[in-house]
């Protein structure tokens, strides 16, 4: 062993070691406090409470401090008076800490668009100001860079939202709600600002009171194609309110349907509808919207005459004026319902979930095809899924339904692959519809007619349908013909208000009415009333689509 070193024993050596510990601590303080003094008498919105005395002292007196120790920190949001950027980016001396809400309260900064996850553009500056920032962004790394007419460097910033939250980002934070700790980090939702509807989710809303002069798009009695079991005004519903709500989507605002524009672009095409009955629904409504807008509504017409549409079949109606037809073609399942004879003589009724519907050669020529199904998936035959689903020359003894639907629109997919012409057809899907039974289901009691307002608290909203993420996977995974999805199986959940109920009809005597309770629909919508704004929608996405050559 080398005798020149010299050895600690262990209480030597933690001596030693607190002794070097504790003359580094006390000058980091000392270092910290000389610091922090100077950058509170430079910059009045840094303040720590502890030498709050001492620099009050400072201040007071006549002490000149160097410029040169001050942080080089300069920015477009800071509480300064002074606008100006600084060529290069920022060198910062000393942590900056996020301004609180009352410290920028002034700026009145806003966002006046929101485009892209992380990402803020077009901001428009407050008064006090003085400067306009083009933009900024939140990188991945989360940084904040604020960009101005000549040069971008990377600071704080804090931006009002909506007018009435504000979000603070700190270097190198994320952005965080005002006057929360670092540690509540986000990525924050922010409320977005209106944007173009072309780059929104519409279907992401709420729905808001119209006025009298802009909702609905036909007056109520005025069309005379609304199936009976639709019309609650003319089956005596008391109330009104259902029909004055329009859909506000988040991100942006969205046009009315423009029936003129709307028949001008389906002069001389087809567009049917594909489903069952909700679809139904949803075709009668466009009919009366786009007749409601015709001086001459005896030039629209259904070809064969008819003025009920409950039994399945197709039925189409014509405009004359523009040579186009708004078909309907009911196929609840779109694939094809079957029946073999069993060992006993029996005849069983099964659904082929590998072929499609006879029904096709009524709709492959269509310009716009708008297909759904979900809502006979549900009963209880297809629900139980025992010796009914068939499969070439198997037909399963059980089959969990969520899998025979997939299997079905599988069949549908593969088919619309091989048959739809993709640059003649826009293919629509519209989604699930949801019900509002209270008390039981459908066939058992269910009810939903003292309902007079939409759902207010999201709380109460169903989760996303595991058919419509089924469906998901479908359009995502396994078709490649573009589908535009009409996802409106959310902004349907609000209006429970929307159904028939008990107004299906119109009662003779008040036991009908009473025994009407027990039976009643909340499933279909009643005309006017919510599938106007499906329409609305369909338009809106089709616009979205682009393809103004097919139009």
């Amino acid at each position: 062993m080398d005798s020149s070193k010299k050895l600690l024993f262990p209480d030597q050596f933690f001596s030693a070691t607190r002794r070097n510990i504790l003359s580094r601590f006390g000058l980091g303080i000392a270092a910290s406090l000389v610091i922090l003094t100077l950058l509170s008498l430079t910059n009045s919105s840094f303040n720590v409470p502890f030498v709050s005395p001492l620099l009050q002292g400072l201040r007071n007196s006549n002490l000149s401090i160097p410029s040169s120790v001050s942080p080089q920190f300069n920015s477009s949001r800071s509480s300064s008076s002074s606008n100006q950027v600084d060529d290069k980016k920022p060198e910062v001396v000393v942590p900056v800490p996020s301004f609180e809400s009352e410290q920028t309260r002034d700026t009145g900064s806003k966002i006046t668009s929101l485009s892209g996850e992380g990402e803020v553009s077009s901001f428009e500056s407050g008064p006090k100001s003085g400067e306009t920032v083009i933009n900024s962004t939140l990188s991945e790394d989360g940084k904040v860079s604020v960009r101005n007419d000549e040069n971008t460097l990377e600071a704080n910033a804090t931006v009002s939202v909506g007018n009435s939250s504000s979000l603070v980002s700190d270097l190198g934070g994320r952005f965080v709600p005002a006057n929360s700790s670092k540690e509540e980090n986000g990525p924050v939702e922010a409320d977005r600002s209106r944007g173009s509807y072309e780059d929104c989710d519409i279907y992401d809303g709420n729905w808001v009171r119209a006025d009298d002069e802009t909702m609905p798009y036909y007056p109520p009695g005025s069309c005379p194609y609304i199936d009976r079991d639709f019309n609650c005004h003319a089956n005596k519903r008391p109330d009104d309110g259902y029909v004055k709500w329009k859909w506000q989507p988040n991100g942006c605002d969205i046009p009315r349907l423009n029936e003129t524009d709307f028949l001008e672009k389906l002069r001389g095409k087809k567009l049917v509808f594909v489903g069952d009955s909700i679809n139904r629904n949803m075709w009668e409504s466009l009919v009366c919207i786009l007749r409601h807008s015709l001086k001459d509504k005896k030039r629209v017409y259904e070809i064969s005459g008819r003025r009920e549409f409950k039994k399945r079949g197709f039925y189409a109606f014509r405009f004359e004026d523009y040579n186009c037809t708004v078909d309907f073609v009911g196929s609840p399942f779109f694939v094809r319902e079957s029946s073999f004879r069993g060992v006993n003589g029996t005849t069983l009724e099964t659904l082929r979930l590998d072929m499609m519907d006879k029904t096709t050669s009524m709709y492959r020529d269509a310009d716009i095809l708008i297909f759904n199904t979900g809502h006979w998936w549900t009963h209880d035959k297809t629900k139980l899924g025992e010796n009914y689903y068939q499969e070439g020359n198997v037909v399963y003894p059980r089959l969990k339904v969520l899998e025979a639907y997939k299997r079905a629109l599988t069949t549908w997919a593969k088919w619309v692959d091989k048959n739809i012409d993709r640059n003649q057809t826009h293919v629509v899907f519209r989604g699930y519809s949801e019900t509002h039974f209270r008390g039981g289901p459908w066939n058992s009691g269910g009810q939903c007619h003292n309902e007079t307002e939409p759902i207010y608290n999201t709380h109460y909203l169903k989760k996303y349908p595991s058919k419509m993420r089924a469906l998901d996977y479908i359009l995502r995974d396994k078709m490649k013909t573009p589908v535009i999805y009409m996802n409106i199986s959310r902004l349907t959940d609000f209006r429970k208000d929307g159904h028939p109920s008990i107004y299906r009809t119109v009662y003779k005597t008040e036991k009908e009415k009473r025994e009407a309770v027990s039976h009643q629909d909340c499933s279909h919508w009643c005309l006017p009333g919510v599938p106007d704004t499906w329409n609305q929608l369909l338009y809106v996405s089709l616009l979205k689509a682009g393809l103004a050559s097919k139009w």
